[in-house]
């Protein structure tokens, strides 16, 4: 069981990192630092995110971040910014929560929490896209403030329930994996379908200057 719970606990912010990395990192540690969270021996290293420097620099990002995010186009810009500072983050918070372990699981440990730190990136990242071809903003609000509220209700159930986290978290993962090729493939077209539209234009006005030349 305890090996489950460590598990829940690590895949848990490791994916919720995906979402938003500063959001999980403050969260949980106030979580620790006002002893919601009663830290086992086990999960003793995660006391480091209750320290005052942790919070304050994962609260004054996540403030930048809850109004990046919610800018259309901004937020993709910043979700581009993100690609690799989510994946190593949630991978640097997953180990720590699992703690010490021989040195090949260590590894293996770490590209599976990079794998799914960058799933939920990549499936955030890709609905913003879409959402960012509609011509109104209240989509990238809407979107944003259910992200938050996954993050929340996420990191609650990682942290009172891990075995459930982990089931949780892991039936996740298997969806996403199942769709993100579709995914994909809609922001390609989307992608392509632009790309046309920008060349249709300029072809146009290249052959209105070439009548007006003459």
């Amino acid at each position: 069981m305890q090996i489950l719970e460590q598990l829940g606990l690590g895949l848990g912010l490791a994916s919720l990192a995906g979402l938003n990395l500063y959001l999980t990192v403050f969260l949980t540690g106030m979580l620790v630092r006002f002893d919601v969270l009663h830290l086992a021996a086990k999960y003793q290293t995660l006391e480091v995110l209750g320290h005052d420097w942790v919070l304050i620099a994962a609260g004054v990002l996540y403030a930048v971040e809850f109004f990046a995010d919610k800018v259309p186009w901004l937020d993709s810009l910043w979700d581009s910014v993100h690609t690799f500072i989510r994946p190593m983050g949630g991978t640097i918070l997953a180990m720590q929560a699992l703690g010490e372990m021989p040195a090949h699981m260590e590894v293996v440990g770490a590209l599976l929490a990079g794998g799914a730190a960058l799933t939920t990136h990549s499936a955030k990242a890709g609905t913003r896209l879409l959402a960012n071809h509609s011509p109104e903003p209240a989509s990238n609000i809407v979107l944003s403030i259910a992200e938050d509220i996954l993050v929340v209700a996420g990191t609650l159930v990682m942290v009172l329930k891990p075995v459930i986290a982990l089931c949780l978290f892991t039936a996740v993962l298997i969806v996403l994996w199942l769709l993100l090729p579709r995914l994909w493939r809609v922001l390609r077209r989307s992608f392509e379908i632009i790309r046309d539209k920008w060349k249709h234009l300029f072809h146009h006005e290249d052959t209105e200057t070439a009548v007006i030349t003459r």
